[in-house]
C-alpha cells in the first residue's frame, strides 16, 4: 500500500493551490557552501529579504522587458540557480529557459542550437563555461546565428580581460553589453556589477555596487584602502538578501563573517578600485601564495596564463619550497588543437614573468586535459594543492564534478 498511481492521485485534485502565508524571516532555505574548501557551511536565507532583492536585481541588471526569454545555464541547485532561474525571474513574471546537462552534449554545439532555437534574448553563464568554449575553437558557433541575443552576463569568479573580450566579440557580435556580476552564496543577490545603459563597463570589472549596497575595500586595520591598492573586500551596511546565519553554528558564523572587522561584513575576497572607483575582484583571499616575502595572487597569475594564445584555462597553487617558503605550481589546459611539448612549458613560465615579473615565474607547468571542479563549475584549488605537495589528492571529493579528472590529471 505505500505505491499509488500518479493518474490517479491528480485526478482528485483541485487545480486552485492556495499559497502559505509566511512570516518575511521564516526560514526560506539552507544552501551548503563551498565545495572549494571542503568544510561546507549550511548558509541560511529568509523569505522576505529574499524575495525582494533577487526581485530588484533581477529586473535592474538583466533590464528585464515583457518579450525577454532569459537563460541562466547554472545549475538550479547551486544559489545562482535559485535567485536567477527560479526566485528573481518568476517574481518578475519573466519567461526562463531552463536546461539540465552539459554544454557538449550530444554535441559542443549545444548551447547555441538552444539560444537559435528558442530565441535567447539574455545569457547568463559562468567563466568556467565561457574558457570552454574558447577551448573549443570559434568555428563550432559561427555555425549559429545568435542574433536573438540582446544582453550577456557572467556570474561565479572574476572574469580575465580576455575572456570579457572573447565573450563580447563572438558571442555578443560586439552588439551587446556585458553584466560582470559579483555576489555570493552568503549576499543571496546581486551586489557589484553594471547597470545596462547606465554604467559604462571595462572587461574584467564587476563596475560598481547596485544602489542600495555599501561596499568598500579595507586594509588589516579595517581603514579604507586608496587608489589601485588591494585589500578585503567588505560590506558596511545591512541588505535585505542578506544570509541569516549558519545552520547550527552560531559561533562559526559571527567567526567566518563579523570577526575580522568590527561590524563589518567580510566577503573574504580580496579586490581593488581604480581611478573611477571601479571594483576589480581579485579573487578569495586564501588564494595567495607567499614567495620570497611577496604575496602573489592566484588570479593574477591565472589570468596571465589565460591571455597566452594557446592556454583555456588556468588554475595555480602554492607549493612548499625550503629557500622561498612557497613557489607557484601552475595547471593549464589548452585550446582545442594546441599540443603539450616542453617547448610550451618554458614558454608559458617566461609569459608569466613578462607578464608579472621574475617573482612569480612558477616552479612547474602542468598541461592537463581537464582541472578538479564542482559541479558549480568552481575549480578544487585545494585537490591540486595536494596533488602538486604530495603526488596524490586524498582530501574531501564529495562534491567533485567528475571524479575521474583526478585519475587523469598528469602531463598529456
Amino acid at each position: 500500500n505505500r505505491d499509488i498511481w500518479w493518474h490517479d492521485l491528480v485526478e482528485e485534485q483541485s487545480e486552485q493551490c492556495q499559497p502559505e502565508e509566511m512570516e518575511s524571516e521564516d526560514m526560506l532555505f539552507i544552501l551548503y557552501t563551498s565545495g572549494t574548501t571542503g568544510k561546507p557551511k549550511g548558509v541560511v536565507h529568509t523569505t522576505g529579504g529574499y524575495m525582494v532583492q533577487t526581485n530588484y536585481t533581477a529586473r535592474l541588471v538583466f533590464d528585464l522587458k515583457d518579450t525577454d526569454i532569459y537563460w541562466c545555464t547554472a545549475d538550479v541547485g547551486w544559489i545562482t540557480g535559485h535567485s536567477y532561474i527560479v526566485y528573481g525571474l518568476l517574481s518578475n513574471g519573466a519567461t526562463v529557459v531552463m536546461y539540465e546537462g552539459s554544454p557538449d552534449h550530444p554535441h559542443k554545439g549545444r548551447f547555441w542550437e538552444i539560444i537559435d532555437k528558442h530565441k535567447v534574448t539574455i545569457l547568463y553563464t559562468a567563466p568556467t563555461a565561457i574558457r570552454a568554449f574558447i577551448k573549443w575553437g570559434d568555428d563550432i558557433i559561427n555555425n549559429y546565428s545568435l542574433d536573438s541575443l540582446r544582453l550577456l552576463g557572467t556570474v561565479g569568479e572574476p572574469i580575465n580581460p580576455e575572456c570579457w573580450l572573447w565573450y563580447h566579440k563572438v558571442i555578443g557580435k560586439e552588439r551587446c553589453p556585458i553584466v560582470d556580476t559579483w555576489w555570493q552564496t552568503e549576499t543571496g543577490s546581486i551586489m557589484i556589477s553594471p547597470v545596462p545603459g547606465a554604467i559604462d563597463t571595462k572587461p574584467g570589472s564587476a563596475t560598481l555596487p547596485l544602489p542600495g549596497v555599501d561596499a568598500a575595500i579595507v586594509k588589516e586595520d579595517g581603514s579604507e584602502c586608496g587608489v589601485d591598492e588591494g585589500g578585503f573586500l567588505v560590506i558596511r551596511s545591512p541588505w535585505p538578501s542578506m544570509l541569516r546565519g549558519i545552520y547550527g553554528d552560531e559561533e562559526r558564523y559571527r567567526s567566518q563573517y563579523w570577526s575580522r572587522f568590527p561590524n563589518l561584513y567580510f566577503t573574504g575576497d580580496g579586490a581593488r578600485k581604480d581611478v573611477d572607483g571601479y571594483f576589480w575582484i581579485m579573487g578569495r583571499v586564501d588564494d595567495v601564495i607567499n614567495t620570497a616575502g611577496h604575496r602573489l595572487s592566484t588570479a593574477e597569475i591565472e589570468s596571465a596564463l589565460v591571455s597566452h594564445p594557446k592556454v583555456a584555462e588556468s588554475a595555480c597553487v602554492g607549493v612548499p619550497d625550503e629557500i622561498k617558503g612557497e613557489m607557484v605550481h601552475a595547471f593549464v589546459t589548452l585550446r582545442t588543437g594546441e599540443c603539450a611539448t616542453e617547448e610550451l612549458t618554458q614558454e608559458l613560465s617566461d609569459w608569466v614573468v613578462e607578464k608579472i615579473g621574475a617573482i612569480a615565474r612558477p616552479k612547474a607547468v602542468t598541461i592537463t586535459d581537464a582541472l578538479p571542479k564542482t559541479r558549480s563549475g568552481k575549480i578544487m584549488r585545494r585537490l591540486l594543492k595536494e596533488l602538486a605537495s604530495t603526488g596524490k589528492a586524498e582530501g574531501d571529493v564529495t562534491t567533485l564534478e567528475d571524479k575521474s579528472v583526478l585519475d587523469s590529471l598528469k602531463p598529456v
